[in-house]
């Protein structure tokens, strides 16, 4: 269907654009697509953790593949149950996700043998992880309505960026096609 790399490169360009559009202009709705989107992942893994209770050859693995069935299984009715709470406890996470992966990437811009550019890039990189886990952490509540905006202006970005390759894509190959004849 997509025969080419820029029509490829266009296509998600677009989709990215109108994720991001649609992030901004509804995010409690991106945040509660969120929140379903956890559910379904938590309901398909509980079912698989099922599925592979009842392949094992020994009944020490079933025990503990139902136990995380059934966890996986009531993670998504709680989320599905309770939205806002879920939205909560999501964003916390990934406030602490952000703030541990801020640090790592300070201690990374210390390594032997890193130039100062890659240095600076680790330690800036870090640093707005960090403030960014933060901002979450101090306020959940508008955390997860800046999950949803910052989501949708990375889609814009992203979208924006995807279209300018897939046109540059497309100049590219029409100049070599150009030059091969």
């Amino acid at each position: 269907m997509l025969k080419s790399l820029s029509t490829s490169l266009i296509l998600r360009g677009v989709a990215a654009t109108l994720v991001g559009i649609l992030a901004l202009a509804w995010p409690w709705v991106t945040v509660l697509a969120l929140v379903i989107l956890f559910a379904v992942y938590a309901f398909v893994a509980g079912g698989l953790q099922t599925l592979r209770a009842f392949s094992s050859d020994t009944a020490g693995p079933v025990f503990g593949h139902l136990l995380l069935g059934l966890v996986s299984l009531a993670a998504g009715v709680i989320a599905l149950a309770w939205p806002l709470p879920t939205a909560l406890v999501l964003v916390l996470i990934v406030g602490t996700w952000a703030v541990i992966s801020g640090l790592v990437e300070i201690l990374s811009a210390f390594r032997a043998g890193e130039s100062a550019g890659t240095r600076a890039m680790f330690l800036l990189g870090g640093l707005v992880s960090i403030v960014f886990g933060l901002v979450l952490l101090a306020r959940p509540d508008m955390g997860a309505v800046t999950l949803a905006v910052v989501f949708g202006l990375f889609n814009l970005i992203y979208g924006a960026w995807m279209l300018v390759q897939g046109r540059s894509e497309e100049h590219t190959s029409e100049l070599q096609s150009l030059t091969n004849l």
